[in-house]
């Protein structure tokens, strides 16, 4: 992404997530350490096997969208339109006729609407079908977030979803960092939406062991790169960020958050579920994104892992880390923000770009909370269980996916 292309900046963000409504909110308690896992309050099946979650608090979708609309949209949608407002307003964006195609929008999501698909099956299974709403399709589909957000705005640029598990937030970025350079639009409303704290959403990474049973101390439940870690923490939240081309935000006098300047991508190809126990997909993710950004692994100061606090995840991820950046790998501090919010799943990777910026802006590091008995396999800086101010002018940021699929983001101070 370097050399004569048309450059991109992170010029707005937005946040809804378990640790805060906004992006000030969000940001105090990462510095804070605060926990955003607790107990599961949307359902409660008595002999449901995980009862613990990271649900967003304290939110009216009333306060982002009309009333008479808010049913006809599911919940990721809503935290879509509500991230999408607070990036907005933080860019000071404004859109007219004249502008509005070259402005378009790209947000992923790996499940978009799941509630309301479970809940219209169990109507149609019991012989209610006529009582399915009419809106239940544009409701549930998951390119109905960007959609959505086009209509709000009037935006006429292109509008799509990226759908590729937890990498979804990640691959959304880079698609709307693609069409910016390539001269499409000028301006990218991106980022990853995500509403899966269902039934059948949680029995599912249930009965593939691949979630938390903490349930007795939920704040303590997600602990990457800890020895006695058992699984992530699923969440629900979304990370909006506005792109823009340098030049147009240069014009604007736009307070500019990061520069883009890479992207890597890979794919596992080893299992439908677990990565590759050597680590050679991400390995390969992360070289590509720094080969793409034209930068020395030496100049990355910071790395938002994937670390989403299951065996396997971790353990892989360290030793990518290590192909990837060699001995400077033991140098380099590497911290999980999903100790905190739990996995976003789709909007992950959005969010966790979104705290890189933060880092560079602030020169704060953020920690890994919960890492109370290292795991002697995971033995890399962690930037345990505290923040660290640093000096943080470059970050790369990783998220994995179910089927394989890998991405990393590298930022540079503007």
């Amino acid at each position: 992404m370097g050399g004569t292309e048309r450059r991109v900046v992170i010029t707005g963000m937005g946040m809804v997530t378990p640790i805060g409504l906004t992006v000030e909110e969000n940001w105090q308690n990462i510095l804070a350490c605060k926990s955003g896992i607790g107990k599961l309050t949307k359902f409660d099946i008595p002999d449901f096997p995980v009862k613990i979650a990271g649900e967003v608090k304290g939110f009216d979708p009333a306060d982002f969208i009309p009333r008479k609309e808010i049913k006809k949209m599911d919940s990721f949608i809503h935290f879509a339109l509500a991230a999408t407002q607070e990036a907005m307003a933080d860019s000071g964006l404004m859109t007219d006729e004249a502008d509005s195609d070259r402005i378009g929008v790209i947000i992923g999501s790996g499940y978009g609407g799941i509630a309301l698909v479970e809940a219209n099956a169990l109507k149609a299974h019991s012989g209610r079908h006529h009582r399915i709403s009419p809106f239940y399709i544009p409701s549930a589909i998951i390119n109905m977030a960007a959609g959505q957000v086009a209509i709000k705005y009037g935006l006429h640029g292109l509008s799509y979803a990226v759908v590729s598990a937890c990498s979804s937030g990640l691959h959304a970025i880079a698609d709307g960092c693609y069409a910016i350079q390539r001269g499409d639009v000028d301006a990218m409303v991106v980022g990853g939406s995500e509403a899966t704290l269902t039934p059948s959403g949680l029995a599912g990474f249930a009965n593939a062991r691949a979630l938390s049973f903490r349930n007795d101390e939920p704040e303590k439940a997600s602990r990457p790169f800890d020895a006695d870690r058992d699984g992530f923490v699923s969440s629900e939240g979304a990370g909006i960020l506005i792109l823009e081309e340098l030049e147009l935000a240069k014009r604007r006098n736009a307070r500019i958050y990061a520069e883009v300047i890479g992207v890597g991508m890979s794919t596992d190809a080893f299992h439908i579920t677990a990565p590759d126990p050597e680590g050679r997909g991400p390995a390969n993710c992360m070289k590509n994104a720094l080969r793409n950004s034209d930068i020395q692994p030496e100049q990355v100061d910071y790395v938002n892992a994937h670390g989403t606090s299951t065996q396997l995840n971790d353990k892989a991820e360290t030793k990518a880390v290590k192909q990837a950046f060699g001995e400077y790998a033991y140098r380099m501090p590497i911290s999980s923000t999903k100790s905190q919010t739990g996995h976003l799943l789709g909007a992950a990777g959005a969010i966790e770009a979104i705290y890189c910026a933060l880092a560079i802006q602030h020169q704060v590091l953020p920690a890994t909370i919960n890492r109370d008995t290292p795991d002697p396999e995971c033995d890399l800086d962690c930037v345990p269980n505290e923040p660290r101010q640093a000096k943080v002018d470059v970050t790369l940021s990783n998220s994995f996916g179910f089927g394989g699929t890998n991405v990393s983001l590298v930022l540079r101070k503007a």
